[in-house]
């Protein structure tokens, strides 16, 4: 499990932004796996927000909203 913080989040109850991490990923340990559960969790009427891709940092991932607006990737 990764987890980040974002330099936009505050203390600040009024500010959008305020509490809460920028995103969790859940490693699956292969490409395919990452493309399979991506498509999985689409079928299931999932949100995906960003489709399996090799992202800038070398990672292959996916990333889906759960039902509370949470961004979470799926990760290899």
């Amino acid at each position: 499990m990764e987890l980040m913080t974002r330099p936009d989040l505050t203390t600040d109850f009024e500010d959008k932004f305020c509490c809460g991490y920028a995103h969790f990923a859940i490693s699956l340990g292969n490409e395919e796996r990452v493309r399979e559960f991506t498509e999985t969790l689409r079928r299931k009427g999932v949100v995906v927000k960003a489709e399996p891709r090799r992202t800038g940092d070398g990672y292959y991932e996916s990333a889906i909203i759960d039902p509370d607006g949470n961004l979470i990737e799926l990760t290899t």
